[in-house]
This record gives structure tokens, sequence and C-alpha cells, in this order.
């Protein structure tokens, strides 16, 4: 079996249509299907729910149910908020950059943009507290091949030491010398 693509991720969210009006009004994400019912198909519980999913681009879909009869939504109070995320891409730094200063005319409070080297990003909350992440790829070739001939190693390591390894420490101590990849090319 070779899985095709993701169809869809779901996610709860307290208002289901506050949260597809909040996606439209900031990410430009519009509503495609919204399934309602009273029982749970798959375990067939009685438990009434709404389901918006919305078109995420590129064949990507993100999903929410909003379930009022069960108790108010929490997180896990063990896992750091930064963590759990859901992280879209966008074209490039100034479409970044745009969607940034957008989400700030909307009053949304932004992080960022932090530099990964790799990516450029920022981070804000949706209306039901979850993180959301935008990115714009800045990844040389190089630095793809280099973070690729290290992967397994440094999981190996990590599975090992449960310490951070520092293979790729290039991408946040600033050492990472782009004149030279440009002479290996």
């Amino acid at each position: 079996m070779q899985i095709m693509r993701i169809h869809h991720v779901a996610y709860r969210c307290n208002d289901a249509r506050e949260t597809v009006e909040w996606y439209a009004k900031n990410l430009n994400m519009k509503l495609i299907l919204a399934i309602a019912e009273d029982q749970v198909p798959s375990t067939k519980a009685s438990d009434p729910y709404m389901h918006p999913f919305l078109d995420a681009g590129g064949g990507n879909v993100l999903a929410f149910f909003e379930i009022p009869n069960s108790p108010p939504m929490g997180r896990d109070p063990n896992t750091p908020a930064w963590v759990q995320h859901i992280s879209f891409k966008v074209e490039s730094e100034a479409h970044l950059l745009e969607a940034k200063a957008q989400l700030e005319a909307n009053g949304i409070k932004v992080l960022g943009v932090t530099d990964h080297t790799i990516f450029k990003s920022i981070y804000f909350f949706d209306p039901n507290g979850h993180r959301l992440e935008l990115v714009a790829d800045t990844a040389t070739p190089g630095m793809q091949r280099k973070l690729d001939a290290v992967k397994w190693e440094m999981l190996e390591e990590w599975s090992k030491t449960k310490k951070a390894p520092k293979h790729a420490a290039w991408m946040h101590d600033g050492s990472y010398d782009l004149a030279s990849e440009a002479v290996a090319a």
C-alpha cells in the first residue's frame, strides 16, 4: 500500500460557523462540504455534530467538528502550546509578509517572522486555540542535501541519548556558508 495524500485532517472547534468564517476571512479557505449527523457513523454513538470541510489548497482539506453535547474542549496540559500546530505553506517570503500584515490588520496577534534557515514562518492562533503556522520555504538544494544526508543518523542518536544531535546546528547558529554552496554547484 502507498498513501496517495492526506484526505483531510480534523480538529474540534467551539463554533462551526465562526470557524468557517474566520478561516475564509484570514486564510482564504473556502467551505467545500458540511456534514451533520445525530449519530456518529463509525461508533454509532448518539452525539450530534457539525463537520465542515475547508479547502486548504493543493488538494488539502482541513475539517472541524463542533460537538455541543461534549464538555468544553481543552488541551493537553503536559504538552507545550508550541508543539501541536497546523502549518500551511505559502508561495514566497513576500506572501508571508503580506499574510502577516493582513492577520495583524484583522486584530490577530502574530509571532514572527521566525527564520529557521530552511524556511521562514509566522505563528498565530485560530478562534478555537489551535496554533497555526504559515511557512515560506527558503532552503537551497545544498541545504536540503545536507539535511537529507544526516536525517537517519540524527534520529538514531536521539533515540539513544534523548539529547539534540548537532548535525544540523548550522540551521540556527548562522554557520551555513551559501558561498561554498554556489562554488560546489
